[in-house]
Formats: structure tokens, sequence, C-alpha cells
């Protein structure tokens, strides 16, 4: 299996242990996954909010060189530019205005691009449980995470785009590889795909840090040891902001990759555990 590769900007900067348990784990699965030359910011978070057409016209860039490099299929693995990317792609493909103001946009770029043959986006979620299947995974699986009580985090974006591809209220898709890695999933976690406040935090510091104080608080009242995660800026914000909590938890917060990657006998160096805050208690 081949892929283009987006990274986006979070995987490049403090989302740097994602992209390297992400690289780790595909390599081990035989996964290729080729870097988007030259691609640019998806256009995310306060940019989308003053002008949506230019924040789609920047994502839409990324599908055309996608193209050029005659791939089929893009993989995202930050929830911000994967929502993004298919986003962009829906506006080109519908209907109104949007997509009016989208056209004009890409003419002065120069874009020229296959519009009936525009790259499908797959969050590493997808690859994983769909394209290589979780029983799959399961055979490859050479170190058991016994023992090992993780609470799956979605986020309040990436189960919720276009494609419906997990359920948007209750996703299962991360819980069902925890558990063939072995490890034991706190699977009625309520609060699975709850805002962690994003970049309130930079803004609004103590609704962001309540917003996550409450994920961490309920993670461990249910008996969670980590919490995992898909979205880099939910670990950062679920990390870094614990020291300034009303309550002092030190919980590990992981990235999917990284546990995974564990259980296929990856080693905690290559995964990226280096650059975590709260490395896990458990056996690694």
């Amino acid at each position: 299996m081949r892929y283009a590769y987006y990274p986006g900007c979070s995987l490049k900067g403090t989302g740097k242990a994602y992209e390297k348990s992400t690289l780790a784990l595909f390599t081990a699965l035989d996964i290729e996954l080729v870097e988007i030359p030259d691609w640019n910011c998806c256009g995310a978070t306060a940019y989308m909010a003053v002008d949506e057409i230019a924040s789609a016209a920047l994502s839409f860039r990324n599908l055309v060189l996608a193209q050029e490099m005659g791939m089929k299929k893009i993989v995202a693995p930050c929830s911000a530019c994967y929502l993004n990317l298919i986003r962009a792609k829906k506006i080109y493909l519908g209907n109104g205005p949007a997509r009016e103001k989208l056209c004009k946009a890409l003419e002065k770029a120069n874009l020229e691009f296959d519009c009936s043959a525009l790259p499908e986006v797959l969050h590493p979620l997808q690859v994983l449980t769909e394209d290589l299947g979780i029983e799959k995974f399961k055979e490859r699986v050479k170190r058991p995470l016994k023992g090992w009580n993780l609470v799956p985090y979605y986020g309040c974006q990436v189960a919720r785009p276009y494609d419906g591809y997990d359920d948007p209220v209750y996703p299962v898709k991360m819980d069902l590889l925890l558990e063939a890695a072995g490890a034991q999933v706190i699977s009625d976690y309520p609060l699975k795909t709850r805002c962690c406040g994003g970049s309130l935090t930079g803004t609004i510091e103590n609704v962001g840090i309540r917003l996550n104080f409450l994920l961490i608080k309920e993670a461990k009242k249910r008996g969670g040891e980590a919490i995992v995660t898909i979205c880099p800026l939910c670990q950062f914000n679920l990390e870094m902001y614990q020291g300034k909590m009303e309550e002092k938890f030190r919980m590990p917060v992981l990235y999917l990759p990284q546990v995974l990657g564990l259980a296929l006998g990856l080693s905690p160096e290559e995964l990226g555990f280096q650059h975590l805050v709260y490395k896990p208690h458990m056996e690694v």
C-alpha cells in the first residue's frame, strides 16, 4: 500500500512524536507514506474563520500536488488537516457561491488538475481499520499490551467531517485497534468526542484549561492510566496544561501510533516516547 503523506504544520513542530510514531508504525506494517513535496498549511484554526475560501484554496493546492504525484489517496494524521482537506474537496465538488469563489481563487493560482480524479483523503485510523484491517493488524502484534488501561479520546473533529467512516457521536475504531493491541480499553468514556478547547488555551486560557481538566478527570475516574489520542492539538492541550489544573494528574497522553507501535515490538525511542512530558508507568 502506498499513499501521499500530508504531515501538516503540527507534525513538524509540537506534534513531532506523532509523525515519528506514524512513520515508524506504517513502515513496520509495510505501508509506504510519500511526503507531498512543497506542501503548504491547510489554512486551519483562526485563518479559516477569517477567510474560509482562502483556507479551502490552501488545502486544495495540496490535493493537486498529490494528484501530480500520481497518488489516489492522501493520508493526513492531523485532525484539522484531515477535516480541511475533505472540506476543500467537498466545496469544489458541490454547488453554490462557495464553489464559485473557490474556483476563482484556484484560477488565480494557475492550478491545473483533473477534477474527476481528485485524491481521496484518509486519516491513518481509516488506513489501519479499513485498508489494512484490524485482523491483519492483530496478526502482526508481537508484544500484547496486557495490563494497559487506556482511554481512547478522538476529539471533536476527526469523527465528524463528511464521509462518516465511524460513528460521529460515539466512534469505536480506535477502541478496536487498541483491543487488538492487547490493551484494556475504557470503552465507556462518555467524553471521547468532547472538544478539548482547541486554541482557547492560547486565547481564553482558563476556559481551555477547564475543558481539558474535565476530560482528564473523567478518564482517571473511570480507571484510565493513559489517554490515547489522534489529534496533535488535543495531545498538546491535554499534556502541557496539566500543571495549571486544579488537580495534579500527571496523566500520560499518548498518540495512537505510539501505542500500536509498542504492540508490534518497536522501541519507545523509535516511537518518540522521549518527547512526552508524562511517561507511562506501565512496562514499555
